[in-house]
């Protein structure tokens, strides 16, 4: 098992810009190392910085280098996928002196676990309250609050959001359920892993012809009472249990989508290809 010396946790966080990052985020409450702030830290984040593989669509590299990470998730106002809001969100909790492990997961939406590959990177945290699982980078399921590791602790968000995780002999899997819709999100061993392993996973997620953020458009913003999601022309809006889907008619409209409910512009979306929407390509 990789374990992570102090020297190098030392090193991973130096470069961290703290008090830019919580700017980032809205942070203004005091920090305790209990599941309040964990709970506090976790929600903000997903809640200003989200989910998006424009990058990867336009055949920019992902890198997971901090410095990089806070140039675009921090300073740009950009969004990521879960290599970059992992990596990012691991080191401010350990600047803050939280002690996160990261753990890789097969993602198990929509392929079963056998035809999954293990390129999913999430975190665990123990504290007083207990070990919960912390998922600040999954697309559509994302959990907005920690979930204690214990089978069927049921953890709830906002109105028609719950997840929990369910123990299968020596794996673990995050369930969800959004808006009467349940799914197995993710399976895992919870066996800590190393940042090589992580750079090959983001390589490979990020690069491989039939990787699904290589071929799809995957946006994910979360709201006060609800999440906007876009499965390439496919929107969906939710407040509460009140859902709206429509189809994005073109690439302008994408990039008003971008303004309007991720918090930034990128005018090169008016021109991204898009192997899987025959239109955009």
């Amino acid at each position: 098992m990789f374990t992570q010396s102090l020297d190098a946790r030392a090193s991973t966080i130096a470069s961290l810009d703290l008090a830019a990052y919580l700017e980032r985020i809205e942070w203004g409450d005091d920090i305790r190392l209990d599941l309040d702030t964990l709970s506090g830290l976790l929600a903000a984040h997903v809640s200003h910085i989200p989910f998006e593989n424009l990058d990867i669509l336009a055949r920019r590299p992902v890198h997971l280098d901090l410095d990089r990470l806070q140039d675009k998730l921090v300073r740009a106002g950009r969004g990521g996928y879960c290599f970059e809001h992992a990596t990012l969100f691991a080191a401010v909790l350990m600047k803050l002196g939280f002690v996160p492990v990261r753990h890789s997961a097969h993602v198990t939406i929509p392929a079963p676990l056998g035809e999954s590959p293990r390129t999913h990177m999430f975190l665990t945290v123990k504290i007083p309250e207990g070990t919960f699982v912390v998922d600040p980078g999954f697309c559509a399921f994302a959990p907005r609050v920690p979930i204690q590791l214990v089978h069927r602790s049921l953890a709830n968000g906002t109105e028609g959001e719950s997840h929990w995780m369910e123990r299968k002999g020596h794996l673990w899997l995050l369930r969800a359920r959004l808006n009467g819709t349940s799914a197995e999100a993710w399976v895992s061993t919870l066996r800590q892993e190393s940042s090589e392993n992580f750079e090959i996973g983001n390589y490979f997620a990020s690069t491989h012809s039939g990787s699904p953020f290589v071929n799809r458009i995957i946006l994910r913003a979360l709201t006060a009472d609800g999440r906007v999601t876009l499965m390439n022309r496919e929107l969906t809006i939710s407040h509460g249990n009140v859902v709206h889907t429509t189809q994005l008619t073109d690439r302008r409209e994408l990039r008003a989508l971008l303004i309007e409910h991720f918090g930034f512009d990128l005018p090169a979306v008016e021109r991204l290809r898009v192997p899987s929407i025959p239109e955009w390509q």
